[in-house]
């Protein structure tokens, strides 16, 4: 059974590889959320999804567990008051660790998540196909790849359409959505976006990039 308190020796030996660095950037474009509590000093990170999509949740379990203080739990809500609907998600946190605030500091500004100036140097194939499967969808009849970048600012949505299309050739666009942004990876950049992903996107993911 994993420890619920962590001495500060003990935290100051987590380090985050590489690989999952990577992996934190694009979730951290999507629905990632880190967090400073009162009592410490250091971040945690909350991995959270529908429960249609927890084998994906599980997936990210497996990869950061040994940064993590209990195995993923479901939360049942309330039904909602429009639909009747019983919704119901599957999350898990990280220990607040040392490690986790060098990439606090970049996506989070009192409080609220921004995207980094440079963002085009830290994104990389891993990070983006990591932003696909949390925040982005697959248009079925335009067969393109749309990534929900709604709580984000036009600057900001406009900075990662730069890093993408400088770095990765993807040559996308931005979309109005109600009175937010979103970005379009278009049909004919799909087969290099494929290429540049199949070894990087999850196994049940793979429909969201058209595979």
């Amino acid at each position: 059974m994993k420890k619920n308190y962590l001495t500060k020796e003990q935290r100051l030996q987590f380090v985050l590889p590489e690989n999952l660095k990577f992996i934190l950037i694009g979730l951290l474009l999507g629905d990632l959320y880190g967090q400073i509590q009162k009592t410490s000093v250091n971040v945690r990170f909350r991995f959270e999804q529908s429960t249609i999509h927890k084998d994906y949740l599980f997936h990210l379990y497996n990869l950061f567990q040994s940064f993590c203080t209990q195995a993923p739990k479901v939360n049942t809500r309330l039904p909602d008051k429009r639909t009747g609907e019983i919704y119901s998600n599957i999350y898990f946190n990280t220990y607040s660790l040392p490690c986790f605030k060098e990439l606090y500091s970049l996506f989070y500004l009192e409080g609220k998540k921004v995207i980094p100036s440079n963002i085009a140097d830290l994104l990389t194939p891993m990070g983006l196909a990591y932003w696909i499967a949390d925040d982005g969808c697959w248009n079925k009849d335009c067969k393109y790849v749309v990534l929900c970048t709604d709580s984000f600012l036009l600057t900001e949505v406009e900075l990662l359409i730069s890093a993408l299309n400088d770095k990765f050739d993807l040559k996308c666009y931005k979309c109005k959505h109600g009175n937010s942004y979103r970005i379009i990876i278009p049909s004919y950049s799909i087969p290099n976006l494929q290429s540049l992903l199949i070894s990087h996107m999850p196994p049940m993911m793979m429909s969201k990039i058209g595979l």
